[in-house]
């Protein structure tokens, strides 16, 4: 899919690398957007991918002395779902970022990634914009700070160059008396795009609306305002009569499309109605209701692997992937253009992780990279090199079967077996994670995993016996 991959270890060096090859490169941080478009065809002409996940001190999230929230580009989703400054002063942020994907996803998917995308379903557009978020983008030849509102230029689209990075995105945290509400409408519970989404950010003083910010998601072919919403509301108590309004004139500012997951006309009407849900919510003080307190990250025990390199480090056929997988060190002298399912299935010989959908839906490939729970047919094999890697075979000690594999057997959670492996690695990280999980938890857990054989009972009770046996 690739020609090169480029492990970089500083800004400067990638900075370098995209200006010299200019659209022939790409970053790539997560992956889990970038990989499918390349093995779609979508993105031509693409024969270097610069890897930036190594570059340390860019998964910081931080406030300023100013009252700035500041993310590193590798800030992923589930660093914000977890964080407390996001939740506090950022909830529609935080809640957008638990509505994507799963958990696996949201362990690589970084929130940068979300926002150079472009679609206009994606869900962290939406709440960043209604908070004011602006973009730092950098290039050899110097920076630039844009709004993200002046970011996109249609579905897809950006105005940023070939030769740029992001390295910051920034906004003003949610003051006292601001109160802030997301909400996306998808044909499933997880693992969905949205048919739409809103988020609101409101003003308010003794309970009248100072200032209202309302952005829709998926019904134009970027994210817009609902400028007449925002304007009725302001200098109003929120009551039922001015959420039914304001929900009508929200309707009335979408400008959807019919295509294959829905109807123009649905996607209006429901642009009303989840405007209404996330007022009513502001209103009742329930914003938090759909964020569990402690969400489950699949991120477990920390391990204690350093996930930065010394130096640059290229693969274009002549140097070796030198990693460690299941405790054993291994060395690939081929391979840096598969993914690293691929290689530890073609390569290594490690045929556990299976591939179910290739595109991170059915979690059949999941593994432990650097300790934390990812979907294997997502990352790059360059990404291996100097990591610690853990596959489905390696999760047992000598010819003992894992306590979670035990309680997989005994409760006939085991059906055709492909989806198996990926339950289980899922089960083992939440278990490290949380050894007591309550049910709602162990569903979390496993909403990145899709099992085709029938319901969910036999391996939710295989996972809860397991917790039981310690």
């Amino acid at each position: 899919m690739w020609k090169n991959y480029i492990n970089a270890t500083t800004i400067e060096e990638v900075l370098d690398i995209l200006a010299r090859e200019g659209e022939k490169a790409r970053i790539i941080a997560g992956g889990t957007d970038l990989v499918l478009e390349l093995e779609r065809g979508q993105r031509k002409g693409i024969e270097t991918l610069v890897d930036v996940s190594r570059i340390p001190g860019l998964d910081v999230i931080q406030m300023d002395e100013d009252g700035l929230i500041h993310m590193g580009p590798l800030v992923t989703h589930n660093h914000c779902v977890g964080s407390k400054l996001i939740q506090e002063y950022a909830l529609p942020l935080a809640l957008a970022a638990w509505e994507v994907g799963s958990p696996q996803i949201r362990n690589r998917g970084t929130v940068a990634g979300n926002l150079i995308t472009a679609s206009p379903a994606n869900d962290t557009i939406s709440p960043l914009m209604a908070l004011g978020a602006k973009l730092c983008l950098r290039s050899a030849t110097g920076e630039r700070v844009v709004d993200l509102a002046d970011f996109y230029t249609g579905v897809r689209k950006t105005v940023m160059r070939s030769d740029e990075m992001v390295v910051d995105i920034f906004f003003p945290a949610m003051r006292s008396g601001q109160r802030g509400m997301f909400i996306k409408f998808a044909l499933r519970r997880a693992q969905a795009i949205s048919l739409v989404n809103v988020a609101v950010v409101l003003s308010l003083e003794g309970g009248i609306v100072q200032k209202a910010v309302i952005t829709l998601g998926a019904v134009a072919p970027v994210i817009i305002h609902a400028v007449k919403a925002e304007q009725f509301l302001v200098g109003k108590a929120l009551s039922s009569e001015v959420i039914e309004q304001a929900g009508e004139l929200a309707r009335e500012a979408a400008k959807p499309i019919n295509d294959l997951r829905s109807s123009a006309v649905y996607r209006s009407h429901m642009a009303r109605l989840i405007t209404k849900r996330a007022l009513e919510a502001i209103h009742n003080h329930t914003e938090h209701a759909n964020l569990p307190e402690s969400p489950v990250l699949l991120w477990g025990k920390p391990v204690n692997v350093p996930s930065h390199l010394e130096q640059m480090v290229q693969f274009d056929g002549t140097q070796p992937i030198e990693t460690t997988i299941n405790g054993q060190r291994y060395s690939f002298a081929s391979g840096y253009e598969k993914t690293l399912l691929h290689l530890l299935r073609e390569d290594a010989g490690l045929i556990g992780s299976k591939e179910g959908c290739g595109e991170g839906e059915c979690g059949a490939c999941t593994l432990y990279l650097d300790g934390i729970a990812v979907m294997g047919c997502l990352v790059p094999a360059g990404r291996a090199h100097g990591a610690d890697i853990r596959t489905i075979e390696g999760i047992s000690e000598a010819d003992s079967l894992h306590p979670v594999q035990e309680a997989f057997v005994t409760e006939d959670a085991v059906q055709c077996g492909y989806c198996t492996p990926g339950f289980v690695m899922s089960a083992v990280k939440l278990l490290e994670e949380r050894p007591h999980p309550t049910l709602e938890e162990i569903q979390q857990g496993i909403t990145g995993n899709l099992c085709r054989c029938t319901g969910y009972y036999k391996i939710i009770q295989a996972i809860d016996k397991a917790a039981q046996r310690g």
